[in-house]
C-alpha cells in the first residue's frame, strides 16, 4: 500500500462517511493503516464538538456584511437590510454573527420555524420594527424557510445533498410584495456575503486552533488509534468514534442558552 501508515481526513459530514468507507476497505484488506479525520466545516455542525476549525473565522468575517446591512439600512427610508448567511441545517454562523452585531431586529434559522403572515408572522413585526424605528435588519440562515418551497422540484447537488432553495431571495420578494400591496415604500438592501466569509484566511484564533488539532490527531494516529475524529468536548480535546454522523447534525437547542440569548438581543417575538 505505497508505505502510506497514516491516513488524516479533513472535513464535515460527507468526508466523514467517505473515510469509515476508506477504513473498511483497509480493514478487508488486512492494511495497517490509521484513519484520522479533523472536521472542517464553517457551519459548526459536527455532534461532539464544540466548534470546528473556520467556524470563528466565518461568523467574524459575517460581522462585517451585518455592518454594512445595518448602514445601508439606517441610510434610506424605511431601510430593509436582509443578509443571507451559510447553514443548511443549523444557524450557528448566524446566531454568532448576531450576538456579535447587536444591531440585528430578526434571526431566522433552519432550526425554529417561523411563519411571513398573520398576526405574530414576520412581516407584520417588520412592519411594526418600521413603524418605530424607520429601519430593520434581517439575518437569515441558507436553510432556515424550506417550508415555503415544499411545492418546487427536488434537486440534488454534485454532492448528493438536496439542493436549496434561495430564501433571501424569496423574502426579498415576498417583503417588496407585501409593503406594496399597503401602499408603503420601502428600500431593501440584500446581501449574500456566503462564499466571501468561507474564503477568507483564518484568524489568529484559529489559527492556534488548527495546529493544536494536527497536534492531537498525529498523536492519535501515531498510537494506533484509527476510524476516529478529533474533537474538542467540554474544553478539551477528545478522541471520537467516526460513527457520531450516524446521529445527525448539531444543532440550535430552542430551548438552549444560544437561542435564548439571541432573543434577548434581537427583541423579536415568536414569529409563529
Amino acid at each position: 500500500y505505497f508505505g502510506v501508515n497514516l491516513l488524516f481526513t479533513i472535513g464535515g459530514d460527507g468526508t466523514i462517511k467517505g473515510s469509515i468507507a476508506i477504513e473498511e476497505e483497509i480493514a478487508r484488506r488486512g492494511f495497517d493503516i490509521s484513519v484520522v479525520n479533523i472536521p472542517k466545516t464553517i457551519d459548526n455542525d459536527i455532534p461532539f464538538t464544540s466548534k470546528s476549525f473556520g467556524f470563528q473565522t466565518a461568523f467574524s468575517e459575517a460581522v462585517e456584511s451585518i455592518r454594512c446591512a445595518h448602514n445601508e439600512a439606517r441610510g434610506a427610508p424605511n431601510g430593509i437590510g436582509i443578509v443571507k448567511v451559510m447553514g443548511r441545517e443549523s444557524g450557528f454562523i448566524a446566531a454568532h454573527t448576531t450576538l456579535a452585531q447587536k444591531d440585528v431586529n430578526f434571526l431566522l434559522v433552519p432550526e425554529i420555524d417561523f411563519d411571513l403572515e398573520g398576526p405574530d408572522g414576520l412581516l407584520i413585526g417588520l412592519e411594526k420594527r418600521l413603524e418605530r424605528s424607520k429601519h430593520a435588519l434581517i439575518v437569515v440562515a441558507e436553510g432556515a424557510g424550506q417550508k415555503y418551497f415544499e411545492n418546487e422540484e427536488e434537486k440534488q447537488d454534485l454532492s448528493g445533498n438536496i439542493a436549496l432553495n434561495d430564501i433571501g431571495v424569496y423574502l426579498k420578494g415576498r417583503i417588496k410584495k407585501y409593503f406594496a400591496a399597503k401602499k408603503i415604500e420601502v428600500n431593501i438592501k440584500y446581501i449574500d456575503p456566503s462564499y466571501i466569509i468561507r474564503s477568507v484566511p483564518a484568524n489568529p484564533e484559529d489559527s492556534v486552533y488548527c495546529g493544536i488539532l494536527a497536534e492531537h490527531a498525529v498523536h492519535a494516529a501515531m498510537s494506533g488509534r484509527t476510524r476516529m475524529i478529533i474533537g474538542n468536548w467540554n474544553a478539551r480535546f477528545v478522541h471520537l468514534p467516526m460513527d457520531i454522523v450516524q446521529y445527525g447534525r448539531k444543532k440550535i437547542d430552542p430551548k438552549g442558552a444560544l437561542w435564548q440569548s439571541v432573543l434577548l438581543s434581537t427583541g423579536q417575538p415568536t414569529l409563529k
